[in-house]
């Protein structure tokens, strides 16, 4: 399979004064895609908190550095706002990740896992239906990269902006009755494999 690309803006958030504007921005739209990265632990019983937080429009992937900025109040607020739909993969383990920094109620977000059923995927992981639906592979290779360093290279922020932006592609695309589950060629019929 081709490697899925995301061709649009990448704004790198490093200062309060820059994530304010950026939210301002962000909460004209009527919808955007979600994701968050945390530094891994390759030691047991070591965990770190969340490093980043991925807001992305159509044309656009803003890149909160929380570890160095904090989870500001104003970017809490644009995540408790129920009126701008927030998609999102696994939205639940991004929750417990943010908790353990702040409290706060989350609020709009629809989780693909659950959406993309209605079409007959049952894969959970993004590689997977991004594939399944558009015939290319989403790469890996920075999920394990230390996210908290001093600056991020433009391979982590190209890979932290795919992750937000394609949940953001697929919804729309599976929203607009382009998809057609019985003429996918990835789709394994499961009635058919247990007869």
């Amino acid at each position: 399979m081709p490697a899925a690309e995301f061709k649009g803006n990448i704004h790198l958030i490093e200062t309060a004064a820059d994530a304010r504007t950026a939210l301002r921005y962000l909460s004209r739209c009527r919808m955007v895609g979600f994701d968050t990265e945390t530094r891994p632990s390759f030691r047991k019983g070591c965990a770190f908190k969340v490093a980043l937080v991925q807001i992305s429009t159509e044309d656009s992937c803003f890149l909160f550095r929380i570890n160095k900025i904090g989870f500001m109040e104003p970017l809490r607020d644009f995540l408790s706002n129920e009126s701008i739909i927030k998609i999102g993969l696994s939205v639940k383990d991004d929750f417990h990740g943010l908790h353990k920094i702040e409290e706060f109620e989350p609020a709009g977000f629809i989780e693909l896992q659950e959406y993309v059923r209605e079409f007959g995927i049952t894969d959970a992981s993004l590689t997977k239906i991004n594939g399944i639906v558009f015939g290319e592979r989403i790469s890996k290779g920075q999920r394990l990269t230390n996210w908290e360093a001093a600056e991020l290279t433009p391979a982590q922020q190209h890979y932290a902006s795919l992750d937000a932006w394609a949940c953001l592609n697929l919804y729309h695309y599976l929203s607009s009755g382009q998809f057609d589950p019985e003429s996918s060629p990835f789709i394994v019929d499961e009635t058919a494999e247990a007869q």
